[in-house]
């Protein structure tokens, strides 16, 4: 059963139907019935969202921002911060005194701090109800030890898919009655896939992983060499035409060589982008799971060297991506330990070797290692930005998967207000430092600060964009969805809906003394089966609707219910519906099947 709505006036506001201006969005679209002309309610002023296509993001990276205009002169950075002996032993009992939270070298005053230690207790997974959709994964909020497994195909030699598999079973079946809670999701070229939600039946997910299959990534057809030339941006020359003569088998080869890095260099940005899509999929799946997360990353590398965290290489359209992958992953609380499924790398030749087979060998030996050790580079820097730790150069992987997951059985959450007096965009440098004696201290490294990360209208329509378009629901703000019936005789029928948003799943934003809701709420229908991928309906409104003190009290308790219609001809769709809490930027979707008759 759904709580009931706020009484009225704000559930007149609240149950309005879009059917009239759904399949156009557009703003001189005629309002919905039952909307009462009421002005609150409007189209996005962003446009219209896309209908297909990956997530969206600010055109400018954060080089390219110029000075932040902040919203606000209080805004509260939460840092997790793991405290261990040099066993790897958590150390707990630390006071609020014992921590120093450094941004950009300067000191800042520790305004919240608490030691969290999460519960072993069984596992309560949200039960699914006849005709009702939710993207709830937990029915309660106590803080667990939460580890996500992503095996990665996008970056990883399918040989070593297997081994990662292989090791991630073996870890599995040696650690059933950890108390843990995992997941397990495959990163693919076509999209994120969660192969099992969140569980603590470690035996069911042995299960599922040995089910699991590869696939080829999308540089599984270039050699080394080529991949190497390609991240080091070392374009091999094409042969003249008196070399070509005098030496025929070496222009061939050469020819080829050319052809394969030229190859290599269209497919690494792809790669990166798809893997970039994933994590940021990740986190907004993660980001209503309360506490820290471990990402195992289980992959092969990234196919570019990220020398630092304020400058990713390639085209231009992948650096606001990476800043916005990384804001997400922020947001969510998650650390990402990459675990290089390869295992020992060998690059190097003997001496003698190089010196009898002539320069141009030496040279891609040369190139494989400094490819290797940028790879091992840039594991370890995104790591140690998201407050985890890269595991390389091992065999024994299952050692890795073990040290990842045992990180988060207790950590201290440390918070302090941003330095709102540097306006400057860019990436901020943390340091956590502990007055206690041979300790090792994990924090995340830093954060981007940018007007897209500060001033969140500036990515709603990205937001809404990518959601709409993601496989995958946001957990951000808790929705469920409930279909109650058809009515019309036309070639389209309206097929009515109640989405509902239980107590404290969007904010309520204090303004001018005002209380007000403000949030925005779009919806696609997806025809199964469709060759475009596009959706046949297409609807976004926000809603900032003032709440009387007198429904104050309502509101809290029971939540809040919108009644809403498509409008839609015969046949089978996939609908999601997607909530943006426009006060903190987070994120809730659903997805649900309909057929229309």
């Amino acid at each position: 059963m759904f709580t009931r709505c706020l009484a009225f006036p704000l559930s007149c506001l609240l149950l309005f139907s879009v059917s009239a201006w759904a399949q156009t969005g557009d703003a001189s679209s005629p309002r919905a019935p039952g909307s009462v002309g009421d002005p609150s309610l409007v189209p996005l002023s962003n446009g219209d969202i896309p209908s297909s296509g990956r997530a969206a993001v600010p055109s400018n990276a954060a080089d390219q921002a110029g000075k932040i205009k902040f919203r606000s002169q209080a805004i509260l950075i939460q840092v997790p911060v793991i405290v261990t002996d040099k066993s790897g032993n958590h150390i707990h009992g630390l006071t609020k005194q014992d921590f120093h939270v450094f941004e950009n070298g300067k000191e800042r005053k520790i305004a919240a701090f608490e030691e969290i230690v999460t519960t072993n207790k069984q596992l309560n997974v949200v039960a699914p109800e006849p005709g009702r959709f939710t993207n709830l994964a937990l029915s309660d909020q106590q803080p667990r030890s939460v580890t996500v497994i992503a095996l990665d195909t996008i970056n990883t030699p399918f040989l070593d898919q297997y081994t990662g598999r292989r090791a991630l079973i073996k870890y599995l079946a040696d650690n059933l009655d950890s108390g843990q809670v995992l997941a397990l999701m495959v990163m693919t070229s076509q999209g994120l896939k969660v192969v099992q939600g969140l569980t603590d039946d470690r035996e069911q997910l042995v299960q599922v992983l040995k089910k699991a299959s590869g696939e080829t990534p999308a540089l599984q057809g270039s050699g080394l060499d080529a991949q190497a030339n390609a991240a080091l941006g070392d374009i091999p020359d094409l042969p003249s035409v008196q070399f070509d003569i005098a030496h025929p088998q070496a222009a061939a080869a050469a020819f080829i060589a050319y052809g394969d890095t030229l190859a290599a260099s269209f497919q690494q940005p792809k790669a990166l982008e798809e893997t970039l899509n994933a994590f940021l999929e990740i986190a907004w799946s993660l980001s209503g799971v309360p506490g820290r997360k471990s990402l195992i990353w289980a992959t092969g590398g990234f196919p570019f060297e990220i020398s630092s965290p304020a400058q990713l290489p390639g085209p231009g359209y992948l650096a606001p991506l990476y800043e916005r992958t990384m804001q997400a992953l922020d947001a969510a609380q998650i650390s990402v330990y990459p675990v290089d499924v390869r295992g020992l790398v060998a690059t190097d030749a003997p001496a003698a070797v190089m010196a009898s087979t002539g320069q141009e060998l030496e040279h891609q030996i040369s190139n494989r290692t400094r490819f290797q050790q940028s790879t091992i580079d840039t594991l370890n820097e995104f790591a140690d930005m998201t407050g985890g730790k890269a595991f390389y150069n091992t065999n024994d992987l299952a050692a890795s998967f073990k040290h990842a997951t045992d990180d988060g059985s207790s950590y201290y959450l440390a918070g302090y207000y941003l330095d709102t007096h540097n306006d400057n965009s860019g990436w901020r440098q943390l340091k956590v430092k502990v007055s206690r004696k041979d300790t090792e201290v994990r924090a995340r490294a830093g954060f981007f600060v940018t007007n897209a990360t500060m001033n969140l209208d500036l990515t709603r329509s990205s937001d809404l964009t990518y959601a709409l378009s993601s496989p995958i629901d946001g957990t951000g703000v808790p929705l469920s969805l409930k279909w109650v019936g058809t009515s019309g005789d036309g070639a389209k029928k309206k097929t009515e809906f109640i989405l509902h948003m239980p107590a404290g799943g969007v904010s309520i934003e204090a303004s001018n003394g005002q209380n007000r809701l403000n949030f925005d709420f779009a919806a696609a229908a997806y025809i199964n089966n469709s060759k475009t991928g596009k959706p046949a309906i297409t609807t976004d409104k926000t809603v900032t609707a003032p709440v009387p003190d007198a429904q104050m009290t309502s509101l809290r308790a029971n939540g809040i219910d919108m009644k809403n219609a498509l409008e839609l001809g015969p046949g089978q769709y996939t609908v999601r519906v997607v909530i943006r809490d426009n006060v903190t930027g987070k994120i809730g979707s659903v997805t649900s099947p309909l057929t229309v008759n």
